[in-house]
């Protein structure tokens, strides 16, 4: 646990308090960025939340969201909060936000009542790659973290009997200008095998979504830092930044250095290859009109 926090930016053991769980939160989303360079090397690492958090604390690339919350939820279980887990369905279309695959996994921490959030029930997420620094409470309404608003409502079931939000289901609303459009939280299957099926859907085959392009992003305080394919975007409540990284130097140095995203294992083979693919898919992408 100690060099995990140590990877972190964390000298001493946060306090299993809303403080704490703040603290950690941020600090894990700053500085282990999200990414699918493994599967894009055709060797995506293992949906298991013991290794995922060995990488975390080794140095190594932790992953995309089952990775990333699978480590989140074992740190923050060892630091003694209480955590549980729900179905997510991240939506990017208005015509799938009713489905039901299962594409992320969710976090609830409880016990941990404010003013503002009396039931204690928080969503800790450091999986979305674009997403929020500190825990949202489960209160429906906007919540301002850092100059972004983000939006939990009812459940669909709870939105039609007037009940309130609560930690079993709910509805979210991304940041504006963000990729994902929101996500449909529920108690639906989202055990160990549910995972694993998942996580093979979207890591193998040649249509696996998680093939596709290349993807590295970091929450940076109210900086949404994103690297996807050969685009460099820096996206903050005032506004977009956004260039095309043009040569192979500049690709590498700002998935390294501003992605934080760690690559001692690549190798220079590996870097070509998906250097090559990247540049293809890119110039069809620009060709089509960047659709």
């Amino acid at each position: 646990m100690e060099d995990y926090l140590a990877r972190i930016g964390l000298a001493d053991v946060p306090s299993a308090d809303l403080a704490g769980l703040r603290r950690v939160h941020r600090a894990h989303v700053a500085r282990i960025p999200y990414d699918n360079l493994a599967t894009m090397l055709d060797r995506p690492d293992p949906a298991d939340p013991v290794a995922a958090a060995g990488r975390a604390a080794s140095g190594g690339r932790v992953g995309y969201c089952f990775h990333q919350n699978g480590a989140l939820e074992w740190l923050l279980t060892r630091l003694g909060f209480a955590v549980s887990r729900r179905h997510g369905h991240v939506w990017f279309r208005p015509e799938d936000e009713l489905g039901t695959s299962l594409n992320h996994l969710v976090l609830v921490v409880s016990g941990l009542p404010d003013d503002a959030n009396p039931g204690g029930h928080w969503w800790a997420d450091a999986g979305l790659g674009e997403g929020f620094a500190e825990p949202l409470p489960l209160v429906r309404g906007d919540h301002v973290v850092d100059g972004w608003s983000f939006g939990i409502g009812a459940g669909f079931g709870a939105q039609a009997a007037g009940r309130p939000t609560g930690p079993a289901a709910w509805t979210y609303r991304h940041l504006p200008g963000g990729v994902l459009r929101g996500i449909v939280v529920t108690s639906r299957q989202h055990g160990p095998a549910a995972v694993e099926a998942a996580h093979r859907a979207l890591t193998e085959g040649d249509g696996a979504p998680f093939r596709r392009v290349l993807v590295a992003q970091r929450v940076d305080g109210p900086a949404q830092r994103t690297v996807r394919g050969l685009v460099h975007q820096v996206l903050t409540p005032e506004g977009r930044e956004q260039h095309d990284l043009t040569s192979y130097d500049a690709w590498r140095s700002a998935l390294a250095d501003d992605l934080l995203l760690p690559v001692d294992d690549v190798t220079a083979d590996e870097w070509v290859r998906l250097w090559e693919r990247t540049t293809a898919a890119h110039r069809a992408w620009d060709e089509a009109g960047r659709p």
